[in-house]
């Protein structure tokens, strides 16, 4: 077992996260604490309904096969930590245990905005948020390294807890031997094309664009809420759409979150080559998905400005069905599920 420094876990607990377990973690939500605060909520509010400061951020697995360009995460090997994720545990904590001290860190974590409930609206969401509804698998590192994410699925839905998880595309296996399925499953789109995925992901498995390629062509046949996220870094990977829009066609998603960077945490290290000018503005944002839209003939449906965020719906089914029914989480998962 190769397990995490000690040195690269404190630096990652100052930053916020609370470890959960051998491989596990959470860290509230920018969204989540704003939401406790009377303050602009998640995107995920606006398009799918989800209660910002009812989520919890986490992911079974800190470990990632990418060092994509524009993620916000700490990339071991840029501070010089020589820590293999790709084979970081030996034996994997059981799902139950990973579930109830998610929501025992979460609880603890929300605990402190207690002293910020000075009216109705804040008191009101404090006390829900002590009773999680929906878990968002993106923390950090690449949930489906998790080999019992069929189960993980299972016990957050036995809690009333809806699922959203966010996959790199690495792995079709895996998503193929998913037999409980998420509530919604999100590929992340980091490049129109073979030579610029290869630049932005930086990979440390081989032949990742033909495994992402093939995590597409999965992703068509799975019968859950789909959707595919770009995160559009200027100068990197915000060019030809027609590309993108040969992806979107492979995958066929419900939903495509056309999204601009944002130059947070790992994201300014130096040898990322980023910098601030490299976020696009939403305007910017907009017209390249009116572009994705008039190519693919998916719908502009939603905006959210202080996420450089759009919403495109497959059709006018997927777009009438995107608000989430929360009294169904956990009782029969497939009706809440947009038609395939």
């Amino acid at each position: 077992m190769t397990e995490m420094p000690n040195e690269l876990k404190a630096k990652m607990e100052k930053q916020g996260y609370h470890f959960v377990g051998k491989h596990s973690a959470v860290k509230i939500c920018e969204y989540t604490a704003n939401g406790l605060r009377g303050k602009t909520l998640c995107y995920k509010y606006t398009f799918y309904g989800i209660r910002s400061w009812q989520c919890i951020q986490g992911t079974p697995a800190i470990g990632c096969d990418l060092g994509c360009s524009f993620c916000w995460r700490l990339i071991p090997e840029e501070h010089g930590f020589r820590w293999n994720e790709l084979n970081a545990v030996d034996k994997w904590d059981e799902p139950e245990f990973i579930v109830e001290n998610m929501i025992k860190e979460q609880r603890r974590i929300v605990s402190g905005y207690k002293s910020v409930a000075d009216n109705d609206l804040k008191r009101k969401r404090w006390e829900e948020a002590n009773m999680p509804r929906h878990v968002a698998l993106s923390l950090t590192g690449e949930p489906m390294f998790y080999p019992r994410m069929s189960a993980l699925i299972r016990e957050f839905h036995k809690r009333g807890i809806s699922t959203f998880l966010v996959h790199n595309g690495t792995l079709p296996e895996a998503l193929e031997r998913l037999d409980t399925l998420p509530t919604q499953l999100y590929i992340s789109l980091q490049a129109p094309d073979k030579e610029t995925y290869e630049k932005v992901v930086r990979s440390k498995i081989p032949n990742c664009w033909e495994r992402f390629r093939g995590a597409l062509s999965t992703m068509k046949s799975i019968k859950t809420r789909t959707v595919l996220r770009m995160t559009l870094v200027k100068g990197l990977n915000m060019h030809n759409p027609e590309g993108y829009s040969e992806l979107i066609r492979l995958a066929m998603p419900n939903y495509v979150e056309v999204k601009g960077f944002s130059f947070v945490g790992g994201a300014r290290e130096q040898q990322r080559g980023l910098e601030l000018q490299s976020m696009p503005n939403h305007d910017e944002i907009r017209e390249f998905a009116k572009t994705i839209s008039s190519i693919t003939g998916y719908i502009v449906t939603a905006e959210h400005m202080p996420s450089r965020v759009i919403l495109l719906s497959r059709d006018e089914e997927s777009r009438r069905n995107r608000i989430i029914d929360f009294d169904k989480i956990g009782i029969d998962n497939t009706k809440v599920l947009a038609k395939q």
